[in-house]
């Protein structure tokens, strides 16, 4: 019922008369949806030239009367229009790939003014919200002594790890409800919140010693307020960039690498100084500035124009209950994994991060009893967070270059060789050679990253880019988070971590082989479009040649009119 809907109302609006201006002023045009593919103009000469010289040549023709060839045009252009409107959700991942999402496709980001301080702001969020993540190794040690050490507790690998995954894995979880609290109050309310939470998320962990206390206060609080500051800050880029889009993320997620180089050993300093529970009060400080600075969040997208959405509405307003399950469609919005390429993406990606966070987490403890370094395990993270800066600098330009979904083959590379760096860990026989193994990490941690939100713009368009980030995160909720505690499992079970990092380099592999075949279905599914859009084309045309010469016939021989029967002769008309 809903399709016959959509496909009539995009048959009645184009053929609404010449004076509505072709479909209203202001108004994203479909040319794809309509039977000449583009081509209306074209036919709307072609049918102007036909009466013209049928007036001329008929004394002034059946006036009233449409000619054959105008109702053959109309009634194949009606029908095209009506299988284009039941294909219409098959086809949307070609409108998005071509802009043609709302009112977001003729919306022009200004590249640059109040947006430098905007780029500034999602710096600082994503730097101090995954700086303290990606620095959980040191708190990960710092938790275990707090404890007592594992003498007294055999599983106590498995419960301390689960804290930071937790908070890890909840930065994703929460993505979709992000999305729709994004949609719904905006880039700043939401990053603020998110950002009040986190702080106190971390104050109160500061508090307790208790694992299962910090299960709540460090996993779930602070994990979901990050996730709450953490996504807008992506969202609220593309409402001020569009070509510098790759650059400015990665700007964004090159700065934000400043502070993982540097909080591991700020960390570790103040750490053995003023102890735990100071520590987590001092990150809490990184939470209360980040709430000033989400206050630049402010959206210039225009509000996208669904109308069918807003049928639905006034449809789903007769009464309560049909009210409450319009407004769950129109926020709990699905529509993005109705694109193929958007659902082998998402899913590629969420098979990857299962081994993603493992290193991080468990890389400094295996250290610790591998090569007995408890003066400079902290060397490995500043490693991880110097390349992985870099490697988001350089993917952010080099995405600029590359164009369409071909972007993707960037984190297909990134996957396979971080899924073999993972593996090549107890491969070391030195401390120096698990730095070089953590220098490739960040690379790869850089290039994955940064591309993710220009990928998502390019699938399924700005006006969806919210929702589709927010999904993708939340798929990659519980792999990330089940991950470091299966390793911690594996440890306390063998007794070391070789296990544990040969599995952990499984998944990325496997990930980036399903993400490969993106870009290939992509270009299949926009071959086939054209080839439909050409066949409407030569369909059309053959109607209307069709149609011109009995039309011509009827007129020389003065033959009446095949509408309204008038007699036309080739010099006069009778009524």
């Amino acid at each position: 019922m809903e399709e016959d809907t959509a496909g009539g109302g995009e048959a009645g609006r184009r053929h609404q008369p010449a004076a509505a201006g072709g479909g209203g002023a202001g108004e994203p045009r479909d040319d794809r949806g309509s039977g000449a593919g583009g081509g209306e103009g074209m036919w709307d000469q072609v049918l102007d030239g036909l009466r013209s010289r049928d007036q001329r040549g008929n004394g002034g023709g059946c006036s009233p009367c449409p000619s054959p060839a105008e109702m053959a045009l109309h009634k194949q252009e009606q029908a095209v229009s009506e299988a284009k409107g039941a294909k219409a959700e098959e086809d949307g991942e070609a409108a998005a790939a071509m802009g043609l999402q709302g009112a977001g496709s003729g919306f022009q980001p200004p590249e640059g003014g109040f947006g430098w301080i905007v780029v500034f702001a999602a710096t600082w969020c994503n730097g101090s919200i995954f700086g303290i993540q990606n620095s959980f190794g040191i708190l990960y040690v710092m938790l275990q002594s707090d404890l007592g050490g594992g003498e007294k507790d055999p599983t106590l690998e498995f419960k301390t790890a689960l804290v930071g995954a937790l908070a890890m894995g909840m930065i994703f979880f929460c993505s979709p409800i992000v999305s729709i609290f994004t949609d719904r109050i905006g880039c700043r309310t939401t990053a603020a919140s998110g950002a009040a939470i986190a702080f106190i998320g971390l104050l109160s962990s500061s508090f307790t010693k208790s694992l299962e206390v910090r299960y709540f206060t460090y996993g779930i609080l602070f994990g979901c307020g990050s996730s709450f500051a953490f996504q807008p800050s992506l969202v609220i880029l593309g409402h001020y960039f569009k070509r510098r889009l790759g650059l400015v993320n990665g700007i964004v997620a090159g700065g934000s690498c400043l502070f993982s180089m540097s909080l591991p050993f700020f960390l570790k300093t103040i750490g053995s100084t003023i102890g735990l529970a100071h520590t987590f009060q001092v990150l809490s400080a990184f939470m209360f500035i980040q709430i000033l600075l989400s206050l630049t969040f402010r959206p210039i997208l225009p509000p996208s124009c669904d109308s069918r959405q807003d049928r639905q509405d006034k449809l789903a307003s007769r009464n309560m209950k049909q009210q409450c399950g319009s407004q769950m469609r129109k926020y709990f919005n699905m529509r993005v994994f109705r694109i193929q390429t958007y659902r082998i993406w998402a899913f590629g990606i969420a098979t990857a991060v299962l081994g993603y966070f493992v290193p991080y987490v468990h890389l400094i403890k295996y250290v610790e009893e591998e090569f007995k370094e408890n003066e400079k395990e902290w060397i490995l993270l500043v490693c991880l967070g110097a390349t992985s800066g870099l490697g988001r600098l350089v993917s952010g330009r080099i995405g600029d270059c590359i164009p369409g979904l071909k972007k993707i083959f960037l984190q297909v590379a990134s996957f396979m060789l971080l899924g073999l760096m993972c593996m090549m860990i107890p491969q070391c026989q030195a401390f120096e050679g698990v730095i070089v193994v953590c220098l490739f990490l960040g690379l790869c941690d850089g290039f994955f990253i940064t591309i993710m939100a220009p990928i998502a713009f390019e699938l399924v368009g700005p006006m969806q880019a919210s929702q589709a980030i927010g999904y993708l995160l939340g798929l990659m909720a519980i792999p990330m988070t089940a991950g470091p505690p299966i390793a911690g499992y594996l440890h306390d079970y063998f007794g070391n971590y070789y296990l544990a990092f040969y599995l952990a380099g499984v998944p990325p592999i496997i990930g980036g082989l399903v993400l490969s075949v993106v870009p290939l279905i992509h270009q299949r599914m926009l071959k086939k479009q054209q080839m439909d859009s050409g066949k409407d084309k030569m369909l059309v045309s053959e109607t209307v040649m069709n149609a011109i010469k009995p039309w011509e016939n009827q007129a020389g021989k003065g033959i009446g009119c095949t509408v309204c029967h008038n007699r036309v002769s080739s010099g006069s008309r009778e009524s």
